[in-house]
């Protein structure tokens, strides 16, 4: 058996880099990349979110450098890059710190506006460009941006949060046609329904889950590993043909739309003996 073959993944050895490393998605992540043999950047506006998280990735044998880090801050990203240094040639960057702020656009402030897209998009465009530079030295290396499902399908009332999920989608599909020539994939992982720190709140509400979980088709509302998976597959050797590209991973929440209209004899468990000719919305 070849070592490729042993080490699916073929992360073994590689620098990763994960912002938001500290939240409960960036976690997962980070766990997940340990796990796989890599080295680990671990990126976070607080040292001490990092603390329990970097632990445990050593104790999966994981070399690990956890840094405070400014997403928004070019100059805090090119300190921490320097030191990456340190561990070797950059092979993947997720892109994961994230801010989720309640707001109707009709009376949301524009520091609140410029605050979240601060650190949901210009954060990802600045940490591609001090990363991507590294990843270029290096011959190459996969970008994963974590986005959501309400990048495509607005959230209403969350600010800029939806704008922000889908600029995510396109900054990563340019990045993808402009650098793929020098070896540097792009490409996004939207979650749909997850219980981490950002969202628990929600899940805390009486009966919530239920009716969360009783929408989703696969049944259950995501974990945070489930994201890690996508993540690693495309930051992986197995999606070296893959750039430009997104992969929802919500249990099938996305496609239950038509579902939800009531259409009377096409209920589950319904057998209408008539037939209906055109369109049936």
């Amino acid at each position: 058996m070849s070592d490729r073959d042993s080490d699916w993944l073929n992360l073994r050895g590689r620098v990763c880099v994960v912002t938001g490393a500290g939240g409960g998605l960036g976690q997962a992540i980070a766990l997940g990349f340990a796990r796989a043999g890599a080295r680990l950047v671990l990126l976070d506006r607080e040292a001490e979110a990092m603390v329990g998280i970097a632990a445990e990735a050593e104790r999966c044998g994981a070399e690990v450098l956890a840094l405070a880090c400014d997403v928004t801050d070019p100059g805090s990203l090119e300190a921490a890059a320097a030191r990456a240094r340190a561990l070797g040639p950059c092979a993947a960057l997720v892109n994961n710190a994230a801010l989720m702020r309640p707001g109707p656009l009709e009376t949301l402030a524009l520091a609140e506006w410029n605050a979240l897209l601060a650190v949901n998009l210009t954060g990802y465009f600045l940490a591609a460009q001090v990363f991507g530079g590294l990843m270029r030295e290096r011959g190459g290396g996969a970008i994963v941006h974590v986005a959501s499902i309400s990048g495509r399908h607005p959230q209403g009332f969350s600010g800029a949060y939806s704008v922000s999920k889908a600029g995510i989608v396109m900054l990563s599909c340019q990045l993808a046609t402009e650098w793929g020539p020098a070896g540097i994939r792009s490409n996004v992982v939207s979650p749909g329904l997850v219980v981490t720190p950002l969202s628990r709140s929600f899940y805390d509400a009486p009966s919530v889950r239920e009716r969360r979980s009783a929408v989703v088709p696969l049944g259950r509302i995501g974990a945070p590993e489930d994201i890690a998976d996508a993540v690693l597959y495309l930051a992986s050797d197995r999606a070296a043909y893959v750039t430009g590209d997104e992969i929802t991973v919500d249990g099938g929440f996305n496609r239950v739309l038509m579902n939800l209209i009531p259409r009377p004899g096409f209920e589950a468990g319904s057998s209408s003996g008539g037939n209906l000719h055109g369109s049936a919305s």
